[in-house]
């Protein structure tokens, strides 16, 4: 029976292959572990990290709750939008759009993301 990492990749690399990023639309992708939640805009084309945010960057103490995930998503919009992006591509990362995704994403799309 495959575990949970396994199964996480495997659905990862089957969304990477129908997605990618691109100048004009560049690729949000999000990875969360048990302390903290990251996201970054790549831009697949060059290979490169355009910008990143995560909630280490925040003054929260502890883990990660849909507060400070919905946060996490602003603050990436607010640098998307800065420098001038307004469109991208959403990167769940082979997690379940549910719970700290889900509150990021919609997080990005208040600050005036368009996916």
């Amino acid at each position: 029976m495959p575990n949970i990492k396994d199964r996480r990749l495997r659905i990862k690399l089957s969304i990477r292959h129908k997605i990618e990023g691109t100048p004009a639309r560049p690729r949000l992708s999000v990875f969360k572990s048990n302390k903290a939640i990251y996201a970054q805009v790549i831009d697949d084309s060059k290979g490169h990290t355009i910008l990143a945010a995560s909630s280490k960057e925040l003054e929260s103490k502890g883990g990660v709750n849909l507060e400070i995930s919905k946060t996490v998503g602003k603050k990436i919009a607010e640098k998307a939008l800065a420098s001038g992006i307004n469109e991208i591509v959403f990167d769940r990362n082979g997690y379940l759009y549910h719970g700290n995704i889900k509150a990021l994403a919609e997080g990005a799309r208040e600050g005036g993301l368009k996916f």
